[in-house]
Protein backbone atom coordinates (compact mmCIF):
# COMPACT_ATOMS: atom_id res chain seq x y z
CA UNK A 1 0.00 0.00 0.00
CA UNK A 2 2.70 2.39 0.19
CA UNK A 3 2.35 5.74 1.80
CA UNK A 4 -1.08 5.63 0.22
CA UNK A 5 -3.11 5.52 3.15
CA UNK A 6 -0.56 6.97 5.95
CA UNK A 7 -1.99 9.25 8.22
CA UNK A 8 -5.65 8.70 6.26
CA UNK A 9 -8.75 7.57 7.97
CA UNK A 10 -10.38 4.62 6.11
CA UNK A 11 -14.16 3.60 7.80
CA UNK A 12 -14.24 -0.41 6.98
CA UNK A 13 -18.04 -1.06 6.64
CA UNK A 14 -18.73 -4.49 7.66
CA UNK A 15 -15.70 -5.34 8.84
CA UNK A 16 -16.70 -8.26 10.87
CA UNK A 17 -15.95 -10.91 7.95
CA UNK A 18 -12.10 -12.15 7.16
CA UNK A 19 -12.05 -10.29 4.84
CA UNK A 20 -12.57 -7.81 6.70
CA UNK A 21 -10.39 -8.58 9.25
CA UNK A 22 -7.47 -8.71 6.43
CA UNK A 23 -8.48 -5.39 4.81
CA UNK A 24 -8.36 -3.99 8.42
CA UNK A 25 -4.77 -5.47 9.34
CA UNK A 26 -3.62 -3.95 6.57
CA UNK A 27 -4.81 -1.12 6.03
CA UNK A 28 -3.80 -0.24 10.33
CA UNK A 29 -0.05 -2.16 9.04
CA UNK A 30 -0.13 0.79 6.39
CA UNK A 31 -0.54 3.15 8.71
CA UNK A 32 -4.05 4.55 8.27
CA UNK A 33 -6.41 5.28 11.08
CA UNK A 34 -9.45 2.38 10.93
CA UNK A 35 -12.78 2.64 11.80
CA UNK A 36 -14.39 -1.01 11.66
CA UNK A 37 -18.21 -0.82 11.79
CA UNK A 38 -20.50 -3.98 12.27
CA UNK A 39 -23.87 -4.86 14.16
CA UNK A 40 -21.96 -6.57 17.12
CA UNK A 41 -19.82 -5.10 19.75
CA UNK A 42 -18.26 -8.67 20.52
CA UNK A 43 -17.48 -9.42 16.72
CA UNK A 44 -15.49 -6.33 16.58
CA UNK A 45 -13.42 -6.80 19.46
CA UNK A 46 -11.02 -8.78 17.94
CA UNK A 47 -10.45 -5.44 15.43
CA UNK A 48 -9.69 -3.59 18.39
CA UNK A 49 -6.58 -5.89 19.46
CA UNK A 50 -5.73 -4.97 15.63
CA UNK A 51 -5.52 -1.86 16.27
CA UNK A 52 -8.67 -0.37 14.52
CA UNK A 53 -11.16 1.67 16.38
CA UNK A 54 -14.33 0.04 15.88
CA UNK A 55 -18.04 1.21 16.16
CA UNK A 56 -21.60 -0.84 16.32
CA UNK A 57 -24.26 0.46 14.08
CA UNK A 58 -26.79 -0.54 11.42
CA UNK A 59 -25.81 0.25 8.26
CA UNK A 60 -28.53 -0.54 6.55
CA UNK A 61 -30.87 1.88 8.77
CA UNK A 62 -30.17 5.06 7.78
CA UNK A 63 -30.55 7.03 10.67
CA UNK A 64 -28.33 5.01 12.82
CA UNK A 65 -25.78 5.30 9.51
CA UNK A 66 -26.68 9.07 10.25
CA UNK A 67 -25.66 9.14 14.10
CA UNK A 68 -22.24 7.23 13.33
CA UNK A 69 -21.76 10.10 10.99
CA UNK A 70 -22.54 12.91 13.44
CA UNK A 71 -20.80 11.64 16.46
CA UNK A 72 -17.32 11.06 13.81
CA UNK A 73 -17.85 14.68 12.87
CA UNK A 74 -18.14 15.81 17.04
CA UNK A 75 -14.97 13.57 17.73
CA UNK A 76 -13.42 15.60 14.93
CA UNK A 77 -12.69 12.63 12.45
CA UNK A 78 -12.56 13.24 8.75
CA UNK A 79 -13.43 10.10 6.55
CA UNK A 80 -10.90 9.73 4.06
CA UNK A 81 -11.81 6.51 2.82
CA UNK A 82 -14.27 3.78 2.43
CA UNK A 83 -14.02 -0.03 1.93
CA UNK A 84 -17.27 -1.58 1.72
CA UNK A 85 -17.59 -5.29 2.66
CA UNK A 86 -21.03 -5.57 3.52
CA UNK A 87 -23.14 -8.54 1.77
CA UNK A 88 -23.07 -11.91 1.96
CA UNK A 89 -24.51 -14.84 0.26
CA UNK A 90 -28.34 -16.35 0.05
CA UNK A 91 -29.49 -18.71 -2.79
CA UNK A 92 -29.28 -21.79 -4.07
CA UNK A 93 -32.16 -24.44 -5.08
CA UNK A 94 -32.35 -23.06 -8.51
CA UNK A 95 -34.77 -20.69 -9.76
CA UNK A 96 -37.67 -21.23 -7.96
CA UNK A 97 -35.85 -21.45 -4.62
CA UNK A 98 -35.22 -17.75 -4.98
CA UNK A 99 -37.27 -15.73 -2.50
CA UNK A 100 -37.96 -12.89 -1.73
CA UNK A 101 -36.81 -12.65 1.79
CA UNK A 102 -33.59 -13.37 0.32
CA UNK A 103 -33.69 -11.19 -2.22
CA UNK A 104 -34.55 -8.74 0.48
CA UNK A 105 -31.49 -9.56 3.07
CA UNK A 106 -29.31 -9.26 -0.27
CA UNK A 107 -30.49 -5.73 -1.62
CA UNK A 108 -29.84 -4.16 1.92
CA UNK A 109 -26.22 -4.44 1.26
CA UNK A 110 -26.91 -1.78 -1.24
CA UNK A 111 -28.85 0.33 1.04
CA UNK A 112 -25.84 0.12 3.49
CA UNK A 113 -23.60 1.46 1.02
CA UNK A 114 -26.15 4.00 -0.22
CA UNK A 115 -26.19 5.24 3.42
CA UNK A 116 -22.86 5.39 4.52
CA UNK A 117 -21.78 6.69 1.41
CA UNK A 118 -23.96 9.85 1.78
CA UNK A 119 -22.94 10.12 5.32
CA UNK A 120 -19.77 10.32 4.28
CA UNK A 121 -19.75 12.21 1.46
CA UNK A 122 -18.68 15.78 2.44
CA UNK A 123 -15.35 14.32 4.06
CA UNK A 124 -14.93 13.06 0.56
CA UNK A 125 -15.01 15.52 -0.97
CA UNK A 126 -12.85 17.44 1.23
CA UNK A 127 -10.22 15.03 1.52
CA UNK A 128 -7.20 15.73 -0.75
CA UNK A 129 -7.26 11.66 -1.45
CA UNK A 130 -10.70 10.49 -1.41
CA UNK A 131 -11.25 6.79 -1.90
CA UNK A 132 -14.13 4.46 -2.24
CA UNK A 133 -13.83 0.05 -2.76
CA UNK A 134 -16.59 -2.69 -2.78
CA UNK A 135 -15.76 -6.23 -3.38
CA UNK A 136 -17.85 -7.93 -5.35
CA UNK A 137 -18.19 -11.57 -6.56
CA UNK A 138 -17.45 -13.16 -9.99
CA UNK A 139 -20.99 -14.73 -9.77
CA UNK A 140 -22.07 -11.49 -10.47
CA UNK A 141 -20.73 -11.73 -13.96
CA UNK A 142 -21.45 -15.20 -14.64
CA UNK A 143 -25.19 -15.80 -12.93
CA UNK A 144 -26.52 -19.10 -12.32
CA UNK A 145 -30.21 -20.03 -11.54
CA UNK A 146 -29.49 -20.71 -8.26
CA UNK A 147 -27.70 -17.26 -7.80
CA UNK A 148 -30.42 -14.80 -9.36
CA UNK A 149 -31.08 -13.03 -6.51
CA UNK A 150 -27.35 -12.56 -5.89
CA UNK A 151 -26.38 -11.62 -9.56
CA UNK A 152 -29.10 -9.23 -9.40
CA UNK A 153 -28.69 -7.22 -6.21
CA UNK A 154 -24.80 -7.75 -6.71
CA UNK A 155 -25.14 -6.34 -10.20
CA UNK A 156 -26.08 -2.69 -8.99
CA UNK A 157 -23.72 -2.59 -6.25
CA UNK A 158 -20.79 -1.24 -8.42
CA UNK A 159 -22.73 1.31 -10.22
CA UNK A 160 -22.78 3.23 -6.71
CA UNK A 161 -19.13 3.61 -6.36
CA UNK A 162 -18.27 4.06 -10.15
CA UNK A 163 -21.43 7.38 -9.43
CA UNK A 164 -19.65 8.17 -6.07
CA UNK A 165 -16.41 8.54 -8.14
CA UNK A 166 -17.43 11.15 -10.96
CA UNK A 167 -19.23 13.23 -8.43
CA UNK A 168 -15.85 13.34 -6.81
CA UNK A 169 -14.09 13.96 -9.31
CA UNK A 170 -16.34 16.45 -9.98
CA UNK A 171 -15.35 18.43 -6.82
CA UNK A 172 -11.56 17.83 -7.62
CA UNK A 173 -11.74 19.19 -10.98
CA UNK A 174 -13.55 22.81 -9.25
CA UNK A 175 -10.79 22.91 -6.67
CA UNK A 176 -7.11 24.29 -8.11
CA UNK A 177 -6.59 24.47 -4.44
CA UNK A 178 -6.05 21.11 -3.18
CA UNK A 179 -3.13 19.64 -1.32
CA UNK A 180 -0.48 17.83 -3.93
CA UNK A 181 0.63 14.78 -4.24
CA UNK A 182 4.46 13.80 -4.41
CA UNK A 183 3.94 14.45 -7.75
CA UNK A 184 3.71 17.96 -7.96
CA UNK A 185 -0.18 17.35 -9.04
CA UNK A 186 -3.09 17.08 -6.67
CA UNK A 187 -4.17 13.55 -6.11
CA UNK A 188 -7.76 12.26 -7.66
CA UNK A 189 -10.21 10.82 -6.05
CA UNK A 190 -10.97 7.02 -7.18
CA UNK A 191 -13.27 4.73 -6.70
CA UNK A 192 -12.31 0.75 -7.15
CA UNK A 193 -14.41 -2.46 -7.71
CA UNK A 194 -13.17 -5.72 -6.02
CA UNK A 195 -14.29 -9.30 -7.29
CA UNK A 196 -13.13 -12.10 -4.82
CA UNK A 197 -13.68 -15.38 -5.69
CA UNK A 198 -16.82 -16.30 -3.67
CA UNK A 199 -19.67 -14.98 -2.79
CA UNK A 200 -34.14 -4.06 14.87
CA UNK A 201 -31.75 -1.55 15.66
CA UNK A 202 -28.25 -1.37 17.31
CA UNK A 203 -27.19 0.79 19.86
CA UNK A 204 -24.26 3.05 18.29
CA UNK A 205 -21.21 2.64 20.68
CA UNK A 206 -17.54 4.13 18.97
CA UNK A 207 -14.64 2.11 21.03
CA UNK A 208 -10.75 2.90 20.83
CA UNK A 209 -8.59 0.48 20.19
CA UNK A 210 -5.92 -0.34 23.59
CA UNK A 211 -3.46 2.14 24.40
Amino acid sequence: MGDGVRGRTIVVAGATSASGHAAARALVAAGASVIAVGRRDDALAPLRDLGARTAVCDLADEAEVAAFAAMLAADGVRVDGLLHLVGGWRGGGGLRGQTEADYRALESGLSALRHVTRACWDDLNASPAARTAIVSSTAVARPLAGGANYAIAGSRRPRHPSSSASGLSRAWRRRSDRPSSGSGMPTRPRSTTRSSASARRTRLDIRDHPA
